[in-house]
């Protein structure tokens, strides 16, 4: 393989040309990887894949892989800004294309990680693809110097085209693209500073909405492969039961049903239609084994959890200073339990699968999943082949949140399924199915305990917080029962508090639990900011300035909390019957802040009149996601901190639909207003981080309201409804 050579005076050119940009050296192997030669040599006028990342068109259009999913979030645009911005294509030219799982696997994890949560696709890939990006331009870059004779320090790239800058020479990246695959990567790459971005930090339409418009995407609900058959499932109604008997003779005759597949906890019936398969399953005589479990209740997990934080031991997560001494010397001491509920992620497309395992060993899954690795390595081990011999489709998302992620027992099913009947099987959930066998957001109590000293300063703090283990549920070791993830927000505080303590009591309950969009900060940042306002207001000080004088040694947080005030215009006289909340919190590498606005009206029911939130994600890729985000979020939290809560009753949940499981509506929804406030030295996420203030801030706002704290979610159990 030819080999690029980057010359004294060439690096010399380069660097002035990129204004002293970073420069990142290729020497670990996982990042030679990502700029590796393609799988085959580029032959005549096809496209050529010049890097994993990036395929150039002879038109000199542009496909950029993403190995992360879209669904909703807009990383279809965001993480091809990425490549693009060092490329120097074209952005007009750019179109994006999944990554194949499979691919990854034979290329010996090329993309990296294909797992999207955590608000981590842009702040986890930033390097690696800003990388390829630059690692490809100058293979372009080299190949047109080659065929002129000159330095390639020369020549720059810029919307799809290399100029030689002595003579003027240009050709597009599509004359010279098989060329520069040849090439071998250079070792060194510049990536251009924040100040010569030409593409990110800007409002850039994303690549996906015009297919959307025109109801081109195919989402897993509407994948269709020939002979095709449907696939509707029902598990035991109570966590970890198992299948009994179930009487096939009883529909086997109705018309469609092809067949009752029996699972160890579930019972699948295919039929030509899923209506079909749906309504011969209602008419499935089905007895299920409930494991012991059918008498668990929302009261026996009461108990659990307040057992846990009445227990005489816990494991101690964080401590700092001497808390015992402080709360011997406190002027005032405050207390206070908290409640928040198990919720569902409850996504508009439910979860669904279509898989095929073929007579000679292949496997083929189209599937909305936010981590095709985990799709395939789940397929490929439930049909018990090689995982190379496992393709999986990516389809676009009906919704996400967490859901899709590191659980795949949708996926399993299907291939269960289609393994059993021989033919293809689309697998699709009811919505009832949906609601009822979840992994929800953990059931959680928190129980504070403030030490205020005269001048009314906050100079202790313990917490201790029962709830059941994420990480513990999915088989990962949690040392003594130590859970930092059931802890965020709570033992990694921002807050100046010289003297803290936080304790967890693990409970280990039946309801199966797992990632919820911002995890346990949805829960923690609710306890911390809702306590905070009630210490404050206990003490006569005014929330948003207790805050600040807690926040003297976390600037970003501080400047946050600074700018959501200043255009909630805090501090101004509000209209009668008008009230403010504030709330802050740092999750997922960012810092948001949120000023709720309600309005009271009677009989419980409130107006929400607007959120203002100020976000600081460092870097902004693309500010239209960001505010798209903060709005999403936002509604997401609202929802929860409103109406969300999944009940338990004879070992069942409750819920099954949207009729008792309600979500805000349009008339509902508050204004939002979103104020970037990026600082510009870090990658934070945006997904996840406007999520955790929301609950806490409309909280605050009606303990201004009303002046009685609100120590349990959702409101709805508190006579308090929006109007």
């Amino acid at each position: 393989m030819p080999e690029l050579k980057l010359t004294r005076r060439a690096f010399l050119v380069r660097s002035a040309a990129a204004g002293g940009g970073l420069l990142i050296g290729f020497h670990l192997p996982a990042a030679r990887k990502l700029a590796a030669a393609p799988l085959a040599a580029p032959t005549g006028e096809q496209p050529v894949e010049v890097n994993a990342w990036i395929v150039i068109q002879p038109d000199d259009s542009v496909v950029i892989r993403v190995a992360r999913s879209e669904m909703g979030q807009g990383i279809f645009t965001a993480l091809p800004m990425l490549v693009a911005e060092e490329l120097g294509c074209d952005w007009n030219r750019v179109r994006a294309e999944y990554a194949s799982a499979n691919a990854n696997l034979q290329r010996d994890n090329v993309f990296g990680s294909m797992g999207t949560g955590g608000s981590r696709s842009i702040r986890g890939s930033q390097d690696y693809l800003r990388t390829a990006g630059a690692v490809a331009r100058e293979l372009l870059i080299g190949a047109a110097a080659v065929r002129w004779g000159v330095p390639a320090g020369e020549c720059h790239a810029e919307n799809s085209v290399i100029t030689h800058s002595a003579t003027g020479r240009q050709a597009g990246f599509g004359a010279v693209a098989a060329e520069a695959a040849l090439l071998k990567p250079p070792e060194t790459v510049f990536l251009k500073e924040p100040d010569e971005w030409q593409l990110l930090g800007k409002p850039v339409p994303r690549l996906d909405v015009p297919d959307k418009i025109a109801g081109k995407p195919v989402f897993g609900t509407d994948v269709e492969v020939p002979g095709m058959l449907h696939a509707a499932i029902h598990a035991c109604p109570v966590f970890g039961g198992r299948l009994k008997g179930f009487d096939a003779a009883a529909i086997e005759k109705r018309a469609g049903v092809v067949k009752v597949v029996p699972l160890d906890d579930a019972v699948a019936v295919v039929a030509e239609s899923w209506w079909q398969a749906q309504q011969a399953l209602k008419a499935l005589p089905v007895e299920w084994d409930e494991a012991g479990h059918g008498q668990v209740d929302d009261a026996e997990i009461r108990t659990s959890l307040e057992a846990g934080l009445d227990a005489d031991k816990a494991v101690t997560v964080a401590e700092h200073g001497k808390p015992a001494a402080a709360f011997e010397t406190a002027e005032q001491r405050i207390e206070a339990d908290f409640f928040a509920p198990y919720l569902a992620h409850a996504t508009m497309e439910p979860m669904t699968c279509t898989a095929a395992v073929h007579k000679d060993g292949r496997v083929e899954v189209w599937v909305p999943t936010q981590n095709a690795t985990s799709s395939l390595e789940a397929a490929a081990r439930t049909a018990g082949v090689d995982p190379q011999r496992v393709e999986v489709h990516n389809t676009q998302l009906g919704g996400g949140f967490g859901r899709r992620g590191a659980n795949q027992d949708f996926t399993i099913q299907a291939v269960q399924i289609a393994k059993a009947v021989g033919r293809p099987v689309k697998l699709m959930w009811s919505r009832e199915e949906d609601t009822q066998h979840d992994f929800y957001r953990p059931v959680s109590m928190a129980r504070l305990k403030a030490a205020v000293n005269k001048e009314g300063r906050l100079t202790g703090l313990t917490v201790r917080v029962a709830a059941p283990s994420i990480l513990t549920s999915l088989g990962m070791k949690a040392d003594d029962g130590h859970d930092p993830v059931a802890l965020q927000g709570l033992a990694d505080t921002f807050y100046d508090i010289p003297n803290l303590q936080t304790d967890y009591a693990l409970r280990r309950l039946h309801v199966p639990i797992g990632f919820w969009r911002s995890v346990n900060h949805s829960q923690n940042a609710y306890f911390r900011e809702h306590f905070l306002d009630q210490v404050a207001r206990t003490t006569g000080q005014d929330p948003y300035r207790f805050r600040l004088d807690l926040l003297k040694e976390a600037p970003k947080q501080r400047a946050v909390l600074e700018a959501v005030a200043e255009h909630a215009g805090w501090g101004t006289p509000l209209p009668e019957k008008t009230y403010r909340g504030i709330a802050v919190e740092t999750s997922y590498g960012s810092h948001c802040a949120q000023v709720a606005e309600v309005r009271l009206e009677g009989d419980g029911r409130f107006r929400l009149l607007r959120m203002v939130c100020a976000i600081d994600p460092g870097h902004v890729v693309n500010p239209d996601t960001i505010a798209a985000q903060v709005e999403s979020g936002i509604t997401y939290g609202l929802t929860a901190a409103l109406f969300g809560a999944i009940t338990i009753r004879d070992g069942r949940v409750q819920q099954g639909n949207f009729d008792d499981y309600p979500m805000l509506t349009l008339r509902q929804m508050p204004e939002v207003e979103t104020h970037i406030v990026a600082s510009g030295d870090f990658w934070g996420g945006v997904g996840e981080p406007p999520l955790p203030p929301s609950a806490p801030a409309l909280c605050n706002a009606l303990y201004a309201a009303t002046g009685k704290p609100i120590h349990s979610l959702p409101l709805s159990n508190h006579g308090l409804r929006p109007a």
